[in-house]
């Protein structure tokens, strides 16, 4: 899908044709698609093409000849799977060109509707690079906006295992962990991007750009720790419960091992009394409940041996 759009009085428009000072956005874009825009406005196609490989890295690629670069990030979104959410993260490009900008991702992402649906405020599509700095800052804040999502289901859970140890709860505890595995390698990849953005010559002609920029980096650097945080309290969470149903089945098995020693008691007496050998008390007129009381005794003392052995 092809988009133009430009900013007017502070509201993003859609455009029809191709003007300089626009942002051209593509959202898993057709090769004729992919054609056009680089006929229209000299972009790179190996620029272009780079987001929408979803195993593509995070960095900084510009071409001097060209006057473009490339700003490849991780953005995060969020998948269904089975009865949770899972939440990964997909290449982002950014192309900045002498006279327009040019966004590509695989997915029709909520970082592109946050500044269709006018969220951002003070966006001027022809100030390329300020435009640049409030993407990658509203990326930083959708981070971190995820990852308060992902601490509120974390303690959810939590009570919900308090409760029950069922494989639901467990299951969902593994997405959320997976979910902190991508967000944390794609947030330090992001990093370094950002910090790589610093040495670059464009970047240092705007000071009050640059100031965005110190922004996006300190947004990074809080979603970082905050994702190390949560990980690391979700890990020892997922201990704790591990060693605590591994603790219960113990108990169990104790507890069965136990009994079935107590009912063993009985059956040893009845297997030697039912011999069809002359046996103790064969004749005695009582000799039924005589052989009841011994097995009885011999039930209860071990009972209270095992008792005494804090096996029950």
């Amino acid at each position: 899908m092809l988009n133009i759009y430009r900013s007017s009085n502070s509201k993003i428009v859609e455009l029809e044709n191709f003007e300089p000072g626009c942002w051209i956005n593509l959202t898993a874009p057709t090769e004729e698609e992919i054609t056009l825009v680089c006929q229209a406005t000299g972009a790179l196609p190996e620029l272009v093409k780079a987001a929408l490989d979803e195993e593509e890295r995070s960095r900084i690629e510009h071409e001097e000849e060209e006057h473009q670069t490339l700003i490849l990030v991780d953005i995060p979104r969020v998948e269904k799977e089975n009865d949770s959410f899972v939440y990964t993260t997909l290449p982002f490009g950014i192309v900045h060109c002498e006279e327009y900008i040019i966004t590509t991702c695989l997915i029709a992402s909520h970082l592109v509707r946050d500044f269709l649906d006018g969220r951002i405020r003070g966006l001027y599509t022809a100030k390329k690079t300020r435009f640049i700095f409030q993407l990658l800052l509203q990326n930083a804040g959708r981070y971190l906006n995820y990852l308060r999502q992902i601490d509120s289901a974390s303690n959810r859970v939590h009570t919900e295992m308090q409760k029950s140890y069922r494989n639901k709860e467990l299951l969902q505890m593994m997405a959320l962990e997976k979910s902190l595995v991508y967000f944390s390698t794609s947030l330090k990849s992001n990093e370094l991007v950002l910090e790589k953005l610093l040495r670059v010559e464009f970047i240092k002609k705007y000071s009050d750009d640059e100031d965005i920029l110190e922004d996006v980096i300190i947004e990074n650097k809080q979603a970082i720790e905050m994702c190390s945080i949560y990980r690391d309290i979700l890990s020892g969470t997922m201990d704790a419960y591990a060693s605590i149903i591994s603790n219960n089945l113990n108990i169990v098995m104790k507890l069965l091992a136990a009994l079935t020693i107590v009912l063993a008691i009985p059956a040893i007496f009845a297997a030697y009394w039912g011999m069809n050998v002359p046996v103790p008390f064969e004749g005695h007129p009582y000799g039924f409940w005589i052989v009841m009381g011994i097995s009885l005794l011999g039930t209860l003392g071990t009972f209270i041996f095992l008792w005494r052995k804090k096996m029950f």
